[in-house]
């Protein structure tokens, strides 16, 4: 068959097929530029929220810096004011002394209790320690060689030493700080070292939702908030180094430190670098940022989880691709609606002759529907766009004590507005007349016309006429005045019991309180008769040191007194996102007194990973206050070694479970129907208050609380809150 022949390009045959050749080139360049853009807004949005992420791992590096440098400068004074004493000059003149001796146990052993660090001992110059704050102890430091600690080495040279190791006695780890104790001509006669443990520290990490770790000078990570990272090194070892810490024993009888598990990505122009690794057999990707603390010979990483950036970039492409499937969709829709236009025209004839031929029935309709809301104990009130009334039910006249025929025609301010609310009144009218009013209702105080107050509820909608247009707005009014009072009298009333609960639990926590405060007044008497002596000694650098040691002592007690007015008053914040182990955490700093003086202790074991809890946070600390509070009373006749509160959580069905146990006696079942009565308590003193109000404020949160006896002796009790939309 041959073949057709070509039309001419301009014959009207040929002129659509051009046609659509141009439409399609054109749709095939507007998608090929959407999909540059698309992909261009992806990794905008990726740097940006790496970005994000940076600035986010920044401000959380400068909380944790400034954390470190409080743990070590807290008792940076200890070595150097300890050192001052007569009885440390007396045994290190004469080491052989038993009473000079025992007198400087004694005195380090007190100093060290009053200022809470873990041990301090005084060691001679060729590192044999004469003294320690443990003498006493089966561990005790006296008698040990530590000559070849750095610290030791630091402080005979004359300088202070600072040295984080594990002990070569105890064998815990800890922050060792140490100074020279100097004669009045300035030689160097021994030294004193403190240590401190880190311990709270590494058990606040534990709790960080991404990994925080902690590195000294040759890379090995000696804190982290992932366990097995601990002692692997950021970079291999010399063999120097290995000897060094062979020799010194920094990190015990380990020889080894092997690499951490990391693979590490750096991209140029991007903050930090990226971090491949393996947690928990789930393979992760982190942002990771490192901040050097020079003055302690540390390196500080943390980091946050790279996936973020990745959802970000795949977020907005697919927003990208939305946007560009709504365009195509509204191209093709004005096509279609071209072409039924006319179509609808035709049915535009047919409606308006069924609405012709229908008009009697619906005049009957609204009469019967005139008569449905003239029956309405509702208020209802039409408006037209100009804001004149234009209907008013009987209902509506009953509330405002005005007749129809009153406000019929009238354009605001309407007779009914209260005179103190006269602006939000226009504020709410200005919104129904630019078409927002508020859809879920407002509250709106009106004042009949013989001078009371109505306080009603106003729900706003647009009012549509039988031609579908906008002819005004219909609003339904409801009386709540009785309900608004109600509401004030309980909310009074749970407010009042809740504060003398609170008053209650701060009375039994009084002595326990004054125990509190008396260790940084202690340290204030302490530090200013010591001032007073660098004064008279016209020593300025000793006496501005323990100037700055005695303001830093009154802020703790600041932040003591601070805690506790936070806890009593009666105010709170309101509705909010709480964390659960922040909740635990604040409330067990309340009760730290009481805990070391009926010699009980808190095991915590929450996840890192729990979701947050809705509620008022000053309620739901009172809650946990008031279960932990009974716990220790439960317990009281338990010997020392068993008075241990048990704190859980768990994700149950939906909701958050908090658990809090101990090791009492249990609660008899003759009394289980009693528990939660007001005013019945078992213990001396009590006000039988605390249960009921812990219910009252947990089911006022859709919460449940509940107990039960545990196995082998106690009681648990289970606090069951909501968990906050995600």
């Amino acid at each position: 068959m041959p073949p057709l022949p070509s039309l001419p390009p301009d014959t009207p045959t040929a002129r659509p097929h051009r046609g659509r050749w141009r439409a399609l080139l054109a749709w095939t360049a507007a998608v090929a530029v959407a999909l540059l853009l698309i992909g261009a807004a992806g990794q905008w949005a990726a740097a940006r929220e790496a970005s994000f992420q940076a600035d986010s791992i920044r401000r959380a590096m400068e909380v944790h810096v400034l954390g470190l440098r409080d743990a070590a400068g807290k008792y940076g004074y200890l070595p150097r004011t300890a050192g001052m004493h007569p009885d440390v000059f007396e045994v290190l003149a004469h080491p052989r002394d038993p009473a000079a001796q025992q007198r400087a146990n004694r005195y380090i052993e007190e100093v060290n209790r009053h200022a809470g660090s873990d041990a301090l001992y005084l060691i001679d110059l060729q590192g044999l320690t004469l003294a320690a704050s443990n003498w006493a102890t089966p561990q005790s430091f006296v008698g040990e060689s530590y000559a070849n600690r750095p610290y030791f080495i630091d402080a005979h040279a004359g300088r202070s030493g600072l040295f984080y190791g594990v002990g070569q006695t105890t064998g815990e780890p800890g922050l060792f700080m140490s100074a020279p104790v100097r004669s009045e001509a300035g030689a160097v006669l021994g030294v004193l070292t403190v240590k401190i443990s880190l311990r709270q520290l590494q058990e606040a990490w534990t709790f960080a939702r991404e990994p925080i770790l902690l590195a000294d000078a040759r890379g090995i990570v000696f804190l982290s908030s992932v366990p097995a990272w601990m002692y692997q090194a950021k970079r291999p070892l010399a063999a120097a180094d290995l000897d060094r810490l062979k020799r010194e024993q920094q990190y015990g009888a380990r020889t080894g430190f092997p690499p951490l598990p990391w693979t590490v990505e750096r991209e140029k122009g991007h903050p930090g670098y990226l971090v491949r690794t393996d947690i928990g057999g789930q393979a992760r990707r982190f942002l990771a940022l490192d901040e050097p603390l020079p003055d302690l010979g540390w390196t500080l990483t943390v980091m946050a989880d790279h996936s973020e950036v990745t959802r970000a970039r795949e977020r907005t492409w697919m927003l990208g691709l939305l946007c560009a499937g709504v365009l195509l969709l509204g191209g093709l829709y004005w096509q279609l609606r071209e072409r039924r236009f006319a179509e609808q025209r035709d049915a535009r004839r047919d409606l308006e002759l069924r609405v012709r031929e229908r008009t009697h029935a619906l005049d009957e309709a609204h009469a019967f529907r005139k008569a449905m809301e003239d029956s309405l104990l509702v208020g209802m009130r039409a408006r037209d766009l100009e804001g004149r009334i234009i209907y008013v039910n009987p209902a509506f006249c009953e509330m405002t004590g005005y007749g129809a025929d009153e406000l019929l025609g009238r354009l605001p301010p309407y007779p009914y507005w209260h005179p103190d609310d006269v602006a939000q009144h226009w504020l709410h009218y200005q919104a129904m007349m630019s078409g927002q009013p508020a859809r879920s209702g407002f509250e709106s105080r009106l004042r009949h016309r013989d001078g009371h107050e109505v306080i009603t509820m106003v729900y706003t909608a647009p009012l549509i006429d039988a031609d579908g247009r906008h002819s005004g707005w219909m609003s339904s009014v409801v009386d709540i005045t009785e309900q608004k009072r109600a509401e004030l009298r309980q909310r009074q009333n749970d407010e009042q019991l809740q504060h003398a609960q609170r008053l209650a639990s701060l009375g039994e926590m009084a002595s326990t309180l004054a125990h509190e405060l008396n260790q940084p007044l202690m340290a204030l008497s302490n530090f200013a008769s010591a001032a007073k002596a660098f004064a008279e000694q016209g020593n300025q650098a000793l006496l501005a040191s323990s100037l700055d040691e005695t303001m830093a002592q009154a802020r703790r007690s600041a932040e003591i007194v601070r805690r506790i007015r936070g806890f009593v008053r009666q105010r709170t914040i309101g509705t909010e996102d709480c964390a659960v182990a922040s909740l635990v955490s604040n409330a067990l700093a309340l009760l730290q007194g009481e805990m070391r003086m009926r010699q009980a202790r808190a095991e915590v074991r929450l996840r890192p990973d729990l979701p947050e809890v809705r509620g008022d946070r000053v309620l739901l600390e009172q809650v946990l206050l008031n279960l932990l509070s009974n716990s220790l009373h439960a317990m009281q006749a338990a010997p020392p070694e068993q008075r241990l509160v048990e704190i859980d959580a768990e994700v149950s069905e939906g909701r958050m479970h908090i658990h809090v146990a101990d090791r009492g006696a249990g609660i008899d079942a003759a009394l289980a129907e009693q528990v939660f009565a007001p005013f019945f308590t078992t213990k001396t003193g009590g006000l039988g208050l605390g249960l009921n109000i812990c219910r009252t404020i947990v089911e006022a949160h859709r919460g449940r609380l509940s107990f039960a006896n545990r196995a082998g002796g106690g009681t648990v009790f289970t606090l069951e809150l909501e968990i906050s939309a995600p």
